[in-house]
């Protein structure tokens, strides 16, 4: 009986590795198409931050996006397939972002990816917050960042 719990934990955090590691994949891919001089040249909003605000933020939201991730999936019972559709939707519109922006230099095609991004996290949190009220709260700020993304997404696009 003593090898059960050991098991169980195991089990726990292999789960939770995977959470964490499938939110920090769009990080990964994202981190393919680093800002070059395209971007530098660009007009941007006065409330665009320091470059190095970015790659903190991004990391701490992937962080709490896995751990949301993780929240639902231990506390949703069979009916949660709908809402991890809605979550890998998501994950992958946040990828492809990075590679719309700073890879083919299309502001205009990652607006139309970071508003579709924006309305998949909405959705995320109604479907996770019906099973885990943690795993919604979770995800807050990463919609408020987002919310702030897509801002500086249109100001770049408008000016330019």
């Amino acid at each position: 009986m003593t090898g059960l719990p050991q098991i169980a934990v195991r089990h726990y955090i292999a789960t939770f590795v995977g959470c964490l590691l499938i939110a920090l994949l769009p990080g990964a891919i994202g981190s393919a198409f680093p800002p070059d001089a395209w971007y530098f040249g660009l007009e941007k909003s006065s409330l665009t931050p320091p470059n190095w605000v970015f790659p903190v933020a991004w990391t701490s939201l992937y962080v709490m996006i896995g751990i949301s991730l993780y929240a639902f999936v231990m506390k949703a019972d069979g009916k949660r397939r709908p809402a991890l559709v809605v979550f890998a939707i998501q994950l992958v519109l946040n990828g492809a972002w990075s590679w719309l922006f700073f890879g083919l230099h299309q502001p205009g095609l990652a607006l139309v990816d970071i508003v579709l991004m924006w309305l998949s996290i909405v959705a995320t949190i109604v479907m996770f917050g019906r099973e885990s009220k943690l795993a919604a709260a979770l995800l807050v700020p990463y919609l408020l960042w987002v919310s702030f993304a897509s801002y500086l997404n249109f100001a770049i696009w408008s000016a330019n």
